[in-house]
């Protein structure tokens, strides 16, 4: 198996936020990660980070609000991409 794309989602909304999904399925799980799956959930300002989901390489699966970083297990993809969109939804709505 070799790297592959499988999802690919930007959008900037009309008050210049930038929501953006990546997700690659990889032959081996990233290191800390017990899974087959590399994702960057970004949602933000092209200078700041206002929430996201990845699990870089060392760090494993984790989320990050605003300056808090925090780990959050993975459970599955759908359920990673649900949370992430309830993030931005929760605080969109504030």
């Amino acid at each position: 198996m070799k790297v592959s794309l499988i999802i690919d989602f930007k959008d900037v909304t009309t008050e210049g936020e930038i929501i953006q999904m990546r997700v690659w399925r990889v032959p081996q799980p990233v290191a800390s990660s017990g899974h087959h799956f590399k994702y960057r959930l970004f949602c933000g300002q092209t200078d700041r980070r206002h929430i996201g989901f990845d699990n870089e390489r060392g760090k494993g699966d984790h989320y990050h609000i605003d300056d808090i970083e925090l780990a959050y297990p993975f459970i599955t993809l759908e359920k990673r991409i649900e949370d992430f969109i309830a993030a931005v939804d929760k605080r969109r709505a504030a």
